[in-house]
């Protein structure tokens, strides 16, 4: 009788099963200038189509619950264990990047190819799972599936959110697509999170850090909260660039212009000073072109504002700073700040016990990899929230995302599945001691 081949075999051979996925949903989804996976329309349904496919050539039980989230389950020798579930997104912002969710979910399928093929069957249940609509660039709603699924969705997002290419709402993309929303209008979680063991995600850096330090994976040990305002207007006055002296001007543009230094200012002092974590960015600053022109003071300037920290309290300050010296501002220089509501997310900490491991498991492979954090939301964030023990890899990724130059090397994302398999591996001590 011929033995079950080593790890290192098998591992080769589920990589090679899921890596020529890239290219094909990548192919499918090209549109000319990057590759658009909307949020519960076409792009996103193929992209489940061939990941559902080729579940089901591992054998793997594919299911959907009522909003359209894909389980692919590998039985484990208890299935009364609750399940550990590998998962990530398969949609893409418009002229998006081809890696951006497209590579947890082939990793956790690559993932569980390995065991397969190595004959290894998990103690309990592997969960791979492909969650619908994550990214908030098609709804203004960020992580619809994972919230409808653990029942932290707002109900009003159905009806009010509509998406950026057919004004449509939420809830007429998700009965088209056959989701039963009368199964997730109440908030009435999908799935319990307290029969989840835990919670891992696969996804590319967003930023520079892994490629700066050359380190192939990261484990974010946090996901920053934020703090944004999506839409702000400084009202001034307008006049004669020539005639008006500065005594007398209501200028825009210098008032939020004051407003960017004086934030600048804290954020220096809060990164560099006190050693805390914060980024600031002002996305939006743009006079009415109607109106403006090089002889003429602006009277208006409409601008957007994101904070993110793992802190709560700093987003706090952030918050009280900005309001604080917009009202000193509009006194001192005679204009009127106008701020929509700030919306934000709380930071959230992935699983100690889960990050620990995922490093030691990484220097036991050989692999380089850190602790880093993440500035961006994902799906681990909602699970977490939920109180579902959770962990998220970070696969080295150079230019970015949300954009066609990602470039992820499948060298780095093999990586991913390598450290992947050890945790599925080494999970029942990994889970007894997780917090």
């Amino acid at each position: 009788m011929s033995s079950s081949p080593s790890i290192s075999q098998a591992l080769e051979t589920g990589i090679t099963f899921a890596e020529p996925l890239f290219e094909l949903i990548g192919r499918r989804s090209f549109d000319g200038v990057g590759f658009t996976r909307a949020a519960y329309g076409k792009g996103e349904q193929m992209a489940h189509e061939v990941v559902a496919k080729a579940a089901a050539e591992l054998g793997l039980e594919v299911t959907h619950d009522a909003a359209l989230n894909m389980t692919m389950v590998l039985k484990g020798q208890n299935s009364a264990l609750p399940p550990l579930v590998i998962g990530s997104h398969l949609d893409a912002v418009p002229q998006g990047g081809n890696f951006d969710g497209l590579a947890g979910v082939l990793a956790g399928l690559a993932c569980v190819a390995t065991l397969i093929k190595s004959g290894r069957i998990p103690s309990r249940d592997i969960h791979v799972m492909a969650i619908r609509s994550e990214e908030s660039a098609w709804f203004g709603a960020q992580h619809v599936g994972s919230r409808a699924m653990l029942g932290t969705l707002p109900a009003e997002i159905l009806s009010e959110a509509r998406r950026v290419d057919t004004y449509r709402t939420l809830a007429e993309h998700m009965e088209e697509a056959g989701v039963d929303i009368s199964k997730i209008a109440f908030g009435t979680p999908l799935r319990d999170p307290q029969t989840i063991a835990g919670y891992v995600e696969v996804h590319i850096e967003q930023g520079p850090v892994l490629v700066r330090r050359k380190h192939p994976l990261g484990v974010a040990v946090g996901i920053r909260g934020n703090r944004r305002c999506r839409r702000a207007i400084c009202h001034g006055a307008y006049g004669h660039s020539g005639t008006l002296p500065r005594a007398l001007r209501n200028d825009a543009v210098f008032a939020v212009a004051e407003l960017v230094c004086a934030m600048d200012r804290l954020w220096r002092d809060i990164e560099e000073d006190e050693g805390g974590d914060l980024v600031v960015t002002f996305g939006k600053f743009v006079t009415d072109y109607q109106r403006h022109s090089v002889t003429t003071v602006p009277g208006q300037v409409e601008f957007s504002f994101d904070a993110r920290s793992l802190s709560a309290e700093t987003l706090d300050r952030v918050e009280r700073t900005l309001m604080d010296t917009a009202n000193r501002i509009s006194k001192e220089r005679g204009v009127r700040f106008e701020f929509s509501t700030l919306t934000g997310d709380v930071p959230v900490d992935m699983n100690d016990s889960f990050c620990r491991q995922l490093i030691k498991g990484a220097h036991e492979l050989c692999i380089p990899a850190e602790s880093i954090m993440s500035g961006a939301g994902h799906d681990a964030g909602d699970f977490a929230e939920s109180g579902v023990p959770s962990a998220l890899i970070f696969v080295r990724n150079d230019k970015g995302s949300h954009n066609p130059e990602e470039a992820m090397e499948i060298a780095d994302w093999a990586e991913s599945v390598r450290l992947l398999v050890w945790f599925v591996s080494h999970f029942e001590e990994i889970a007894s001691h997780a917090e």
